[in-house]
């Protein structure tokens, strides 16, 4: 079983919350005082991070992290669950609902990518393998450092780097390995049309600063059953940047979804 920490009264609605690469079930913390006034919360750690165990996955080993999520969730004898899930655990959740649909009450998607068309892959699969490279032969600071220098953390400040590297440098080398290519996008199958195939409502959150993602989300509207929900002074990591507004709108959308 995964770790997971349960948040409210367990009478009120599920709302699982999944973290991204190299986060744990913490991050959630500073949006819990207000969600668990309406949802009973549950905060799970994916496997190689926090204080869950690695799992020996398969590569692509998408389906087999939302299985045992679910199996996660099963164990506290829950049967339906809202889905909140933050870039790879975005990626997670999407892999949920297709494998869950009937559990999944609706799916919250922030800054993830449904997946790459055939002829992205390549490129994709080769950039994955440099940084897996690189967290094999880098010590854990020196990786996180460079990490975060990517494109799409660039509307960090210097001293919000620092405090995410800080943050992120109790993980381990190893462990985060077990997890990265097997959950490698350029493993994952295309998953833009699900929320044509599912009943259960589906909504994105994007920052504004967030250029790549804010037009992948509004690209990703356009051909498909998804509501797209942009926020200002934001970037990749909407629920950090922008706590207050991001738990006021997610609020707004979970409590309209039929329970």
């Amino acid at each position: 079983m995964l770790t997971l920490t349960c948040n409210g009264d367990n009478v009120k609605p599920a709302l699982v919350m999944i973290h991204g690469f190299l986060g744990s079930r913490v991050d959630w913390t500073p949006l819990l005082p207000e969600l668990s006034k309406h949802f009973y919360c549950i905060c799970i750690d994916l496997p190689g991070h926090g204080d869950s165990p690695e799992l020996s996955l398969d590569t692509p080993g998408l389906y087999q992290v939302a299985t045992a999520v679910h199996q996660s969730i099963s164990a506290l004898h829950i049967d339906k669950y809202h889905l909140l899930g933050y870039s790879l655990g975005g990626r997670i959740s999407l892999h949920i609902a297709r494998l869950y649909r009937d559990q999944v009450l609706s799916l919250h998607i922030e800054s993830a990518h449904p997946g790459l068309n055939s002829s992205d892959r390549e490129a994709r699969l080769t950039n994955d393998k440099m940084w897996n490279s690189r967290l094999a032969s880098l010590n854990l600071n020196e990786f996180l450092n460079a990490w975060y220098q990517q494109g799409v953390f660039s509307e960090l400040s210097v001293v919000a780097r620092q405090a995410l590297v800080k943050k992120r440098s109790n993980n381990s080398a190893q462990a985060l390995q077990s997890i990265y290519l097997a959950t490698s996008l350029a493993a994952q199958e295309d998953l833009t049309q699900l929320p044509n195939q599912i009943s259960a409502p589906c909504h994105y959150y994007v920052g504004k600063d967030d250029s790549k993602f804010l037009a992948l989300a509004l690209h990703w509207q356009s051909q498909s059953r998804l509501t797209v929900h942009q926020f200002e002074r934001a970037g990749h990591n909407v629920h950090l940047a922008a706590a207050d507004k991001f738990c006021q709108q997610l609020i707004l959308q979970l409590i309209e979804t039929p329970q």
